[in-house]
């Protein structure tokens, strides 16, 4: 090899922390470059002894320090004592003797042509809020863009991402579910038509990885090390990024150094919020683009419920409910706290509509059925809690059953209200509580709708 490194490895792994043996390309070409400089290698996991003669252990992918969460081995390779991380285990095992590479030759360069084909026109308030979130990029400060569902959150990120890319900047949207990346993609492909654009979740077939626009769940950017110039993780307040460390620790590791990480939600945390308050900007809506209000939710008991629905018979008042969607021809979600209840029950519901489905996380068609709620090809879903967020459905009609129970927050239950009446033709529809009995956080998620509704001022 004449040149000093070959682009496509370049663009391949700038930017990425990457298993050794793991690459596209030939392991020859790979130990050339490490040979010349341009690639580095690092341990996958190192091991100390710790304060009681435990190993005390560090994952150079995901950053995970949790002992709990490493597995300690005699190792035949390393011939000694070894541990890998369980914490970024499915995106392929990191060891004591595992070497992860990092690209140290020239960065990549990117286009600075893009065009931005959105012909929408944003309101006065989602105006502000996008030339808000732009100068906070240029000051490198956080920002939280605090809107409520269906106000048109993802066209604020529009023209401030369109400035970054005609600057050759490399862009991440980030989400923990996979549901919302399916939302934005054939979104933000429209938006950005000339720009080479990857979206990255579990079993996504990649091909770009020099993309300069990415979509990724945040599991993905285990993979990435001061890669973007800035990062807008959307549904910030979502589980599992919420709850898990490591996934906020690797959006901070993809972001440079002193690229600023952008949030955007509905119902940010109180956390959230005082954190950025403190750290940088906050632009607040509470009026859905089309001028309409948040659809208020009813309440309707639902007594014992989960004994019916285990016997696979549906309560009076939800069947009444889903006959009513099937003959007028709306789409449903019906939201379950469980799987096993739901599908006990899915039985029952295709009694009335052999096409209702549904589904869950690990659900293998839930990427399709979902498509064919949104093509009109079958009624509705059943679904937990995973379609709370990050879909858009023209005339849903929303229920939750046993919206008593502790999962159904209030936040949660704001953002399933949200996916209703969120089309200028369907500005309002039904969202309805099924309960064993009223919960706070029904009452809870009464009042923020009807604050919100009221521009932010309680009611």
């Amino acid at each position: 090899m004449n040149k000093p490194f070959d682009p496509a490895v370049r663009d391949f792994l700038d930017g990425r922390i990457w298993l050794r043996q793991h690459t596209p390309f030939l392991m020859e070409k790979i130990d050339e470059h490490i040979k010349k400089g341009m690639i580095e290698t690092i341990p996958g996991v190192t091991m100390k002894k710790g304060t009681f003669g435990q190993p005390d252990c560090k994952c150079a992918r995901c950053e995970n320090e949790d002992s709990h969460l490493f597995t300690s081995f005699h190792c035949l390779r390393c011939e000694g004592p070894c541990a890998y991380c369980r914490n970024c285990l499915q995106m392929g095992r990191v060891s004591v003797c595992t070497e992860l590479i990092i690209w140290k030759g020239p960065q990549s360069e990117y286009p600075t042509e893009h065009a931005l084909a959105w012909e929408g026109t944003l309101t006065k308030h989602q105006k502000q809020a996008s030339e808000e979130l732009y100068e906070s990029t240029v000051k490198a400060r956080p920002h939280l863009i605090h809107a409520v569902c269906g106000s048109g959150k993802t066209e604020i990120l529009f023209e401030p991402i369109h400035k970054l890319l005609t600057a050759g900047k490399r862009v991440c949207i980030a989400a923990p579910r996979v549901d919302v990346i399916l939302e934005l993609e054939p979104r933000l492909r429209a938006a950005f038509p000339s720009t080479k654009l990857e979206a990255l979740y579990g079993g996504a077939d990649v091909k770009a990885f020099d993309a300069q626009l990415i979509l990724a769940t945040t599991h993905q950017l285990y993979r990435f090390r001061h890669a973007f110039e800035v990062i807008f993780v959307d549904e910030a307040d979502a589980f599992p990024y919420t709850a898990e460390k490591t996934l906020q620790h690797a959006v901070r590791k993809a972001a440079k150094p002193e690229a600023p990480i952008h949030f955007v939600t509905a119902t940010p945390s109180d956390k959230l919020l005082a954190e950025i308050k403190k750290m940088g900007a906050v632009s607040t809506i509470y009026r859905r683009y089309h001028g309409h209000p948040l659809p208020e939710p009813r309440t309707e008991p639902l007594w014992n419920y989960s004994k019916q629905l285990s016997k696979g018979k549906l309560p009076k008042a939800l069947e009444k409910w889903i006959t009513k969607r099937l003959d007028q021809n709306e789409p449903f979600l019906v939201f379950f706290h469980e799987i096993e209840l739901m599908m006990k029950a899915e039985k029952a519901f295709r009694q009335l509509d052999d096409r209702i489905r549904a589904v869950y996380s690990a659900h293998p068609d839930r990427k399709q059925h979902v498509q064919d709620l949104r093509a009109g090809t079958i009624p509705g879903l059943l679904t937990t809690t995973i379609l709370e967020r990050g879909i858009t459905i023209k005339n849903i009609q929303v229920a939750v059953v046993g919206a008593e129970q502790s999962i159904f927050d209030s936040g949660a239950l704001v953002q399933i209200g949200g996916r209703v009446g969120r089309n200028v033709n369907h500005p309002s529809g039904d969202f309805v509580l099924f309960h064993n009995g009223i919960s706070y956080a029904m009452d809870g998620a009464r009042r923020e709708i009807n604050r919100l509704n009221s521009g932010g001022e309680p009611k």
